[in-house]
């Protein structure tokens, strides 16, 4: 029952009397322009638009305003269409370094609106300059603006970065904050220093890891539960991923995997044996047997498993210290696993069982001060726990990260890779062989907290402002 004005009630009668007065017949009103990504035609009005307003009359530029961005084919133009399709104004973003690889940094220029282009035009332009970038992978978005537009730069969300000259004229220099890492450290990562709260997880020396040595013994036990949503969706890869992230959690604190154990759920025996096959086929790739577990039919999916494993000296996410490099171990191997692009990458399932004990061994030959597995928070928000845990900050060189071909800057620094490892040792350590995985140093830790990311400019931004967990740093002697 709906109220309506007056405080009396409406009956079913006089809502059908009321929704019928509405004419349906009639045609909504076009918008009166429209922005895409533009088409040759589309491109040429745009360089026409700009050639006008910078050359001819701004004098900005003397005979073109065409530069190295515009032969780079991984440059976007965006455009705004009136309804009869003519060109009202273009914006021009892609790659900082044309011609050169993609480290995530973007770049956005020749913002121009048509004469007696409707109001509006330019900032819907730069609105959606952002989100193209972001969606292209990008982690940092910059442009230089001509200091009568920093207002409207201002109000739609960018900050001021510093001053520039350009044509003899003042721009201001000016980045969109793109908040994609911090985001999902928030979203994974960050309730669980309030959730944890009174509880002595993993014993002294050994806050923040994945896995907990069990007292008075050289086990090492791990638990990860997998999202009910992907067991519903991928049954298989669920269980095949059960298996995967809790060898990575033994891995990353140098331990060798004994068995497992499972508790599996679900709406019947078909869905079922789909999550066990995928568990099964994950057991045998590694070679560690499933000691037992739990069934339940009837129920909505789910889906947990315990690892247990054995180490001498585990080596603890919280041994790192400022002035530690820090290093990605990494399988670049596979590609996206299918309906899960942009966010999972499958290195393993290809891989033999040989392949995968090197790669998952790297960290207990090595024998780092800190490790740990890079998770569901992605490359930089498990950087950004293991310096938590070291009671530091970290900064990430973002060209130095080794990244598959197929995976933009932000995916790779976002997604769950796989198998990759995150250590931290003294620069001169070495690191032992992975096999077919990929090692390369790619930061430091340092003094602070939080995870700054540098570029190639040798500019620092920051990625993630304190600290992930909010469980603050692992005290106490791990010998």
């Amino acid at each position: 029952m709906q109220r309506v004005a007056g405080g009396g009630r409406m009956n079913g009668d006089l809502l059908v009397r009321n929704v019928l007065l509405v004419d349906h017949r009639s045609t909504p009103a076009a918008p009166a322009w429209r922005i895409e990504e533009a088409d040759d035609p589309g491109r040429r009005a745009h360089a026409a638009l700009r050639q006008q307003a910078f050359v001819v009359e701004q004098g900005l530029f003397a005979t073109t305003d065409r530069d190295g961005a515009d032969d780079d084919p991984r440059t976007r133009v965006l455009v705004a269409r009136a309804a009869d399709g003519a060109v009202l104004g273009g914006v021009r973003l892609g790659p900082a370094a044309p011609g050169e690889p993609d480290v995530g940094w973007w770049i956005g220029s020749r913002l121009v609106a048509a004469p007696g282009a409707p109001h509006g035009v330019g900032p819907a332009l730069v609105r959606a300059a952002c989100a193209t970038a972001e969606s292209a992978g990008a982690l940092r978005f910059d442009a230089t603006v001509q200091d009568r537009y920093e207002r409207m730069f201002t109000r739609l969300g960018w900050r001021r970065t510093g001053s520039a000259v350009v044509g003899g004229r003042p721009h201001v220099a000016m980045t969109w904050p793109v908040g994609r890492l911090a985001a999902l450290a928030r979203a994974t990562k960050g309730p669980l220093g309030g959730l944890l709260t009174g509880m002595h997880l993993g014993g002294a020396g050994f806050v923040g890891d994945d896995g907990a040595p069990v007292p008075g013994t050289d086990l090492v036990a791990a638990c990860d539960a997998i999202l009910p949503s992907m067991v519903e969706r991928d049954p298989e890869w669920a269980g095949w991923c059960g298996v995967l992230v809790n060898v990575n959690d033994l891995s990353a604190m140098g331990a060798a995997p004994l068995g497992l154990l499972d508790a599996v759920a679900g709406r019947d025996a078909s869905f079922m044996a789909r999550v066990l096959a995928g568990l099964r086929a994950a057991s045998t790739a590694w070679g560690v047997p499933v000691l037992g577990g739990h069934t339940q039919l009837g129920v909505p999916a789910a889906l947990s498993v315990t690892a247990l494993g054995r180490a001498d000296r585990p080596v603890p996410a919280g041994g790192g210290r400022p002035g530690h490099a820090v290093r990605l171990t990494a399988d670049l191997g596979g590609g996206w696993r299918r309906g899960h692009t942009g966010r999972q990458w499958d290195s393993t399932t290809g891989r033999s069982t040989e392949e995968l004990r090197l790669i998952g061994s790297a960290v207990a030959r090595t024998a780092p001060a800190a490790a740990k597995d890079v998770s569901m928070a992605g490359l930089v928000g498990t950087l950004g726990m293991l310096a938590e845990a070291s009671g530091c900050g970290a900064v990430l060189d973002v060209a130095a990260v080794p990244r598959p071909e197929g995976a933009t800057a932000g995916d790779w620094l976002t997604c769950f890779p796989g198998s990759a490892f995150l250590t931290a040792d003294a620069p001169d350590r070495a690191v032992a062989p992975a096999g077919p995985a990929t090692t390369a140093t790619c930061g430091e830790l340092v003094a602070g907290s939080g995870v700054a990311l540098r570029w190639p400019d040798g500019s620092l931004t920051p990625a993630l402002p304190g600290p992930v967990t909010g469980l603050g740093p692992a005290t106490g002697d791990t010998t």
